[in-house]
């Protein structure tokens, strides 16, 4: 498994090597994003009420396993 210094390393030759300015705009705002003191925000009321029914559905066991759910995805979109 590669260390975050080899990571950050290979990630560094990999930009030396990008030509096209917007798309090092856009990464320069994506890691401007992730390493700004701000990275937490406020949740909305509806936010925290839909979070807190969806913990009370975790705990009293309504959910569906991702394997039945992608089977249901797969039956409704062929049945279209």
């Amino acid at each position: 498994m590669a260390t975050t210094d080899n990571i950050r390393n290979q990630l560094i030759d990999k930009i030396r090597q990008i030509k096209n300015q917007d798309f090092l705009e856009v990464l320069d705002k994506l890691i401007s994003i992730n390493t700004s003191e701000t990275s937490s925000f406020e949740l909305s009321e509806e936010q925290k009420e839909v979070l807190k029914l969806s913990e009370e559905d975790i705990s009293e066991g309504r959910v569906v396993k991702q394997e039945a759910m992608m089977k249901r995805n797969l039956e409704w979109l062929n049945a279209k």
